[in-house]
Order: C-alpha cells, then structure tokens, then sequence
C-alpha cells in the first residue's frame, strides 16, 4: 500500500494491467452487479438537473422508474446508487448498433449537452473508492467481467493508473497523480532491479 495525502492506495493499481476491452465484453459492468452505481451525494443533485437534455436518450423503461423512483436509492449498505432496471442494467444505459452497453450521461457529455462526465464511480472503475474516518481506500476492484480487460491490459503493458488517468486526476488532482505516477515509476524501478 502506499499514502498519498489521506488516501490509502493499494499496491495492485500500480502492479496490475488494465484495459477495457468494450468489444469483448460488451459494458457488462454496467448491467451485472448487486445495485447500481455509487453515487457522491452532489451526483444525485447534477444528474436530477441534467435528467431533461438525457430523458429522450433513455428507454422507456428507464424512464418509468425514474419516474417511479427516482435516478437514485439506497442500496443494501445504505449508499447511494443509480436506479436500476429489473435489478440489472443501469437505468442510464443504452446498446449501440454493437450491442454494447454505454451511458447516455457521456454520451451527451461527448455531444457538448451536458457538462458531466458521468458518475465518478464509473468514471473510475474498476477502482472502488472506501471511505473512512481519516482516510479514503483506493482499491482495485477484480470482478470476472473484466477478464477482458486485464487479458488486454497484459498484452499492452498499461498499469490501472496509467489506463485509469483521465479519472483519477478528476478525482483527486493533478498533483495527487503526479505523486502516484512516481510512486509507480519507482516501483518500476525496483521490480526491474529484483528481476
């Protein structure tokens, strides 16, 4: 584990390669799982605002619930989640002419109609962010849908962090991963010399 500020980072993000691979396994991620995604509590606020320039992008099953229930609830271990549709996909998912599932929240960021990514759990996965007292865990998160992805990240020698870099910047900062991007280049270093 390493320490950067008050996160607790473990070691797997900067040992472990990781790179998702859509095309094999079709944004499962987004459909299998217990609830939905994580929310941060300003989340709930800026998706409910940008509900009316995605609700034509959302099937209508989607919208049933949303209107039923809202864009979020409490799941199981009382945090705030995504609603979902039939205890599977996101209600803010969609399929392409592939058939692989994506967010109509970044889909109408990359047209320019919103200016919210998405939810920075996804944003961020497959790391998991656990929240203490004094601290916040940076975990790596191993579920078998993204074998794909690890298969792809070894053939391409892409380390979590370094594939995950966009989002942990967003997270935690430019600085933060500066730091995180030596700490990696350190153990690079070391790992080379012990071989």
């Amino acid at each position: 584990m390493f320490q950067i500020d008050d996160t607790v980072i473990a070691s797997d993000i900067i040992e472990e390669n990781f790179l998702c691979d859509l095309s094999a396994c079709k944004g499962e991620c987004c459909v299998e799982g217990d609830s939905g995604a994580p929310l941060e509590d300003e989340e709930v606020t800026i998706i409910e605002g940008l509900l009316p320039e995605v609700w034509n992008d959302l099937s209508p099953q989607a919208q049933d619930v949303i209107n039923e229930s809202g864009v979020a609830y409490k799941d199981s271990d009382g945090e705030m989640v995504t609603s979902i549709i039939n205890g599977k996909d996101c209600v803010f998912t969609y399929y392409d002419e592939k058939g692989i599932c994506k967010c109509v929240i970044e889909k109408a960021y990359r047209e320019g109609r919103v200016d919210f990514y998405k939810p920075i759990s996804c944003h961020l996965y497959p790391i998991r962010l656990q929240r203490y007292k004094d601290f916040t865990a940076v975990n790596y998160h191993r579920w078998r849908v993204c074998k794909p992805a690890v298969q792809l990240g070894n053939k391409k020698g892409l380390k979590i962090y370094q594939f995950l870099k966009e989002p942990l910047i967003r997270k935690f900062g430019e600085e933060w991963y500066n730091e995180l991007e030596i700490i990696g280049e350190e153990y690079k270093k070391e790992f080379n010399k012990e071989k």
